[in-house]
């Protein structure tokens, strides 16, 4: 039981429950010993539903990854295939089904397509002639995973890029079937708002789909009072800020994964006393981030500039938790304080390894680069000198830094400028491209696209009248103790969670003009709930908000939003879910034509 999903206003647990349930009905369907043929890319969010525990109970016997060739060699009546719906992937599995062939006729094969059956697919295994070789052909609708007690991701990479570059909206239809399974579990959301294009695709298919299941009536008592859709191009801006919270930076800094981070391992090793340093371990050390640790929970959404002072804090309770042990003296005391001891344990090693980590990012902000860097994009986000050729990224590219650090500096000018002029851009452009290569034409190509990187027209720029209304920068944020929710990018509040903010109270109709100055339509729908399902509620109860990013969202955001919801005077709770947890560098990353070729 994953009890850490549990402790919200929302129990994220249920959710979880269900796809369990869903995956060992399926198991049981192929009777007999089984192994599973891993999609590699599934298996880090199948690791937040099932831990292999529960697939050997329900006889697998060996896991393999997805690769051409023959398959390893397991003594199992059954192989499964998890896979996603790509085209590429059906021909690796028609090489494994030749070369298994020969060998072993006895063996059912299955696949299961994650999360949707694809036609296109099934006829590519057809045309290479393996189709009929599968005893079971399903499909395993995993939408929404579970991350933490307030968080739902997809993990679908790919989705802003196929909405804004390829014009093909399957992530919408994924989105929106998500959604229906969550109002399956958790009763019909009566009131639903959105901003974007995307949202507005959204929320016209689950109304439809709500029409098609009309004979059904749903009879949950609502969880949520709200569901909020933002398209993510309607506020470009936030991911290619750097992210100064404890989560934030070590996702800007080592990237998570599905909960998990992997970091040098020279800050973890024991060193023994009188031992000299000559066994140090060589693999990453991989630690699970979430709220079920308790010190991580405490500090995971403050600017990391007050991790050091929450840090030390710990560690003087912990000691004097652990003196108490000199005051025990009757034999009730000692047991009281020995039936302590796991806990302390547990907590002093957590202190040692954010200690750990805490070290190893303060090597990286306090280095000049990183100020330089920080200083720049705080002076695109105030809005100065967003109009000509900036010094330091001329400098950063005549030095060959990262190509993505640079693309992140120069679609932020532009998104602060709303697009750049003609002759800035070209300049922009052809350093880039003589510098880091000509194949990255179709990024930058990419990035036009997207609106990230975009010529000035002759419109006027909207994003000082935006930056002042809803006052996105604030001077002298307070890191230490916030009263605001620019604390995350100490001083600019981010975009979308202002609008977040601001739809809570007092409403979106008091921006109205800034609403039409960002990308999209803005609407709001009401779903009609069943009669003695509307809630009455408790004085004082707060009401319950459900924020859906499509496109992606940062860590900073998710951690401005649980500042919001911790507020004493908000009177809202927020849950997040997104198509996909993003930074800087991995949204840029989705967009480029090479990634993999040319990023050091």
């Amino acid at each position: 039981m994953a009890a850490h999903l549990s402790y919200g206003r929302v129990n994220l647990n249920i959710l979880r429950e269900a796809a369990r349930k869903e995956l060992r009905e399926f198991l049981d369907k192929c009777a007999g010993s089984k192994a599973i043929v891993w999609d590699e890319y599934l298996t880090g969010p199948f690791g937040l539903i099932a831990q292999y525990s529960l697939l050997k109970e329900h006889e697998v016997e060996k896991m393999f990854t997805l690769k051409s060739g023959r398959l390893p060699s397991a003594d199992v009546k059954n192989i499964i295939f998890f896979i996603r719906p790509r085209l590429e992937l059906m021909d690796i599995i028609a090489d494994n089904i030749f070369s298994e062939d020969k060998l072993h006729p006895a063996r059912d094969f299955h696949i299961l397509f994650v999360p949707r059956r694809s036609m296109l697919c099934e006829q590519r295994l057809k045309e290479q002639g393996v189709l009929g070789s599968f005893v079971n052909i399903d499909e395993y609708i995993l939408d929404l995973i579970p991350f933490d007690g307030d968080l739902l991701s997809m993990e679908y990479e790919s989705a802003f890029r196929e909405c804004y570059l390829e014009n093909d909206q399957t992530s919408l239809y994924h989105t929106a079937k998500g959604l229906m399974t969550l109002q399956a579990l958790y009763g019909t959301i009566p009131q639903i708002f959105g901003k974007g294009d995307c949202a507005r695709h959204v929320a016209n298919m689950m109304l439809r789909m709500k029409r098609e299941f009309a004979g059904t009536q749903n009879q949950i008592l609502p969880v949520f009072d709200t569901l909020l859709l933002l398209d993510r191009n309607v506020d470009l801006l936030t991911p290619l800020a750097t992210q100064l919270t404890y989560e934030g930076l070590i996702d800007e800094i080592y990237g998570i994964n599905n909960g998990y981070v992997k970091l040098p391992p020279e800050k973890f090793a024991q060193k023994k006393q009188g031992e000299g340093s000559k066994d140090l371990p060589t693999e990453p050390k991989k630690l699970q981030l979430n709220s079920a640790e308790e010190l991580y929970a405490e500090i995971r959404d403050k600017n990391f500039n007050a991790v050091g002072a929450a840090l030390s804090k710990k560690a003087k309770i912990i000691s004097a938790a652990f003196e108490e042990r000199h005051n025990a003296k009757t034999v009730g005391e000692i047991k009281q304080f020995v039936s302590q001891l796991p806990h302390m344990q547990a907590a002093r090693s957590s202190l040692a390894n954010h200690t750990s980590v805490a070290e190893l990012i303060k090597d990286i902000t306090t280095s000049e680069a990183f100020f330089d860097n920080l200083t720049v994009e705080q002076e695109f986000m105030t809005g100065v000198d967003t109009d000509k050729v900036n010094t330091y990224v001329e400098d950063c590219i005549a030095q060959k830094d990262p190509l993505i650090k640079i693309l992140r500096l120069v679609s932020m000018q532009s998104v602060c400028n709303n697009g750049l002029k003609p002759k800035v851009l070209d300049y922009y452009k052809r350093e880039i491209l003589q510098t880091y290569g000509y194949e990255h034409i179709l990024t930058l190509n990419n990035l036009e696209k997207a609106g990230l990187l975009k010529p000035q027209t002759g419109s006027r720029n909207n994003y000082p009248t935006i930056r002042k209304t809803l006052k996105l920068w604030m001077e002298d944020a307070n890191e230490q103790n916030p009263n605001d929710i620019s604390y995350v990018y100490s001083g600019y509040a981010p975009l979308s969670i202002r609008l977040t903010q601001v739809l809570a109270r007092p409403g979106w109709r008091s921006i109205e003009e800034v609403l039409k100055m960002l990308p999209g339509p803005h609407f709001e729908e009401r779903q009609q709930l069943p009669s003695g399902l509307h809630k009455k509620r408790q004085q004082g109860e707060n009401r319950t908000t459900l924020v859906f990013f499509l496109g992606g969202v940062t860590y900073a955001e998710i951690a401005a939003l649980r500042f919001l919801s911790q507020m004493e005077d908000s009177g809202m709770e927020y849950i997040i879910a997104t198509t996909k947890l993003i930074n800087g560098t991995t949204w840029i990353k989705s967009l480029m034509d090479r990634p993999e070729s040319q990023i050091p």
